[in-house]
């Protein structure tokens, strides 16, 4: 019997395509001008902006120069120069005051720097997340207290630690190298230089910890990728590649413990003159 055929399949022709809507989205830069104009008037407002800095450090210096000309005309140079402060016989020297200020601004850079790095690599490398934000938050705070209120702890609880057990073990141990000689009275640059530690710490970590927190990743993971230890990758990978951030950070605090007048007058002794030791008052 013969095959039936297959019936014909019904075969549409070609169907017009149905153009569908689209919404056009417009360029939010498709209106705007060239820019230029924009690029200039931002130009000149970022320009003003380092103007007024620079304004301001001039009007200080000059209002400095010009209101000690009497002082120029009767001290000169010798003033920076001069030992003596006696004021019954009108003889003054800022030597003593300059020396006691830079002594003491390095003694806190010295105590202070391994401090502040230290936190801040514990922070942003070793520190749980759990305690990453209160340890953050308590070193930040100490930047909050007022500076009478580290002078007057640094009399009652900093200077009776230093005079009672401190000074007598450093000039018992370390008085042949003549820094830590003399009686131990607790008051003096030792002092002086612990309060203004404690209180640049803040600066110093809370800088070095943001320096920190942006060097990339990969960089923490190619070195332990090859093989160095967590010590070496945060001294190869992390520090030097942070270093420029952490000088900034020191420069600042720094420029902090060089300003600062009365916590350290609290601690100091104010003593005008130029001591080798530690102990003495400055």
């Amino acid at each position: 019997m013969a095959n039936q055929a297959l019936p014909r399949p019904r075969l549409t022709g070609p169907q017009p395509v149905v153009q569908q809507e689209v919404k056009k989205r417009l360029n939010p830069l498709a209106k705007s001008s060239d820019g230029v104009l924009a690029d200039r008037i931002f130009g000149w407002a970022i320009l003003g902006c380092a103007l007024v800095v620079l304004g301001i450090l001039a009007l200080i210096v000059w209002q400095l120069v010009a209101r000690s000309q009497l002082s120029w005309h009767a001290f000169g140079w010798k003033f920076f120069g001069g030992q003596d402060w006696d004021p019954v016989n009108d003889q003054y020297g800022a030597l003593p005051f300059v020396y006691g200020t830079l002594v003491s601004s390095l003694l806190s850079l010295v105590i202070a720097v391994p401090l502040a790095v230290g936190v801040a690599v514990f922070t942003t490398e070793m520190c749980p997340k759990q305690l990453r934000g209160p340890l953050s938050f308590t070193t930040e705070l100490l930047a909050a207290i007022p500076s009478v209120i580290y002078g007057l702890w640094a009399i009652f609880v900093l200077v009776p630690i230093l005079r009672n057990y401190v000074q007598p073990f450093l000039a018992k141990t370390l008085g042949w190298t003549g820094l830590f000689a003399g009686p131990p009275f607790g008051i003096g640059m030792l002092a002086a230089g612990i309060i203004l530690a404690i209180m640049i710490i803040p600066i110093i970590s809370s800088i070095t910890r943001e320096v920190l927190s942006v060097v990339p990743q990969h960089q923490r993971e190619a070195a332990l990728a090859l093989g160095a230890t967590r010590w070496e990758m945060i001294r190869l990978a992390v520090l030097r590649n942070a270093r420029a951030g952490i000088v900034g950070g020191i420069i600042l605090g720094l420029g902090r413990a060089l300003g600062e007048t009365m916590a350290v007058t609290m601690g100091i002794g104010n003593g005008p003159g130029i001591v080798k030791s530690l102990f003495g008052p400055g």
